[in-house]
């Protein structure tokens, strides 16, 4: 299918939390975007796989989940009328002799824009699954490997598998839901945060849930349904039973297309500046987790001051003879005006 070609200042690939604050930095200034993102939604790994999940150091936010936190950015960035452009993949990225860029995704939409901003996190990232035979089967009614609602596992006989945060965040926040809990790590010492495991243990010995020291080898059921798993640990095999199993083994990241723009890469990132966040291609940006720079910290209110930083530069290309007056929202009228509380 081929669509006509949109024109726009900036295109931002990714809509995570990242990209959507991008959005509001950018609106403020006046420039138009366009968020492109293969999902089917935005908020990127925050609504994807783990909207429930507390977060704890937003700013201002004490405690606030992905999916609370991305509806917060989509209402805050609503006056700036950003237009979205889901399941969708860019593939081809290239300068044009004006030094604009012409951007096709996968569905053959044609953008055209003086500024690209990258924000796709860690690229296209895919968990990792275990090695046991006929899990696929399971995949999507019995093997989980993200949780969108927790109380979707209300009363389930749950076997998490991992010794990360992920796997340790997911045995006490669901805890409360499940009908039995149980936790298995190939040994006794964790990748988790220290708290995590001191509570995780504590609940072993108030009873409130399982630990074996093992690994899963085999899964038993019926048409999708699982009955129950084996575990190898030192002491031989155990059968234990369970429904539910969500195993936490990390996320394969790919950087897919992205690979082959041309750009310097580090280790499957972007070096960028610390002025402008620009990557080795003028006009080009990166934010967020998919770049990386000396000092570099994955989080998300990094991400949020290198979308500051990069929008004033994304200025300076896109209306090179606009002078801009920094102002700060809480007295400038005009700012107040665009957004809609003035």
């Amino acid at each position: 299918m081929s669509l006509s070609e949109i024109e726009t200042d900036v295109v931002i690939i990714g809509g995570g939390p990242c990209g959507l604050f991008a959005v509001f930095e950018l609106g403020l200034l006046d420039l138009k975007c366009h968020v492109i993102d293969i999902l089917d939604r935005p908020g990127g790994q925050c609504a994807e796989l783990y909207p429930e999940k507390p977060i704890y150091d937003i700013p201002g936010m004490p405690v606030v989940t992905g999916q609370e936190l991305t509806d917060q950015l989509l209402e805050q960035i609503k006056p700036f009328n950003p237009e979205f452009h889901f399941n969708q993949r860019v593939d081809a990225l290239e300068r044009q002799a004006d030094d604009s860029f012409r951007l096709v995704t996968d569905d053959n939409q044609v953008f055209r824009t003086r500024v690209v901003v990258i924000a796709a996190g860690g690229g296209s990232f895919t968990p990792k699954r275990p090695p046991l035979p006929g899990i696929e089967d399971y995949e999507g009614t019995s093997v989980f490997y993200s949780v969108k609602r927790m109380e979707d596992f209300r009363d389930k006989n749950i076997l998490v598998v991992g010794g990360g945060d992920s796997a340790l965040d997911w045995v006490l926040n669901l805890l409360p839901f499940a009908k039995q809990m149980a936790l298995v790590h190939r040994r006794d010492k964790f990748r988790a945060a220290p708290d995590s495991v001191n509570r995780m243990h504590a609940k072993v010995a108030e009873d409130a849930m399982q630990f074996h020291m093992g690994q899963v080898t085999q899964l038993h059921g019926n048409n999708g349904q699982l009955e129950g798993v084996t575990i190898k640990t030192t002491d031989g095999e155990i059968h234990h039973e369970c429904d539910t199993v969500l195993p936490f083994f990390g996320l394969t990241m790919k950087l897919g297309p992205v690979a082959e723009w041309g750009l310097n890469l580090e280790q499957n990132l972007i070096p960028v500046d610390t002025e402008k966040f620009e990557t080795s291609e003028p006009g080009i940006f990166a934010i967020g987790d998919i770049n990386t720079y000396p000092g570099k910290l994955k989080l998300i209110l990094s991400g949020f001051h290198e979308a500051a930083l990069m929008s004033q530069a994304a200025h300076k290309i896109i209306r090179p003879d606009e002078k801009v007056v920094f102002q700060y929202t809480t007295s400038s009228s005009s700012l107040q005006k665009k957004l809609g509380v003035r």
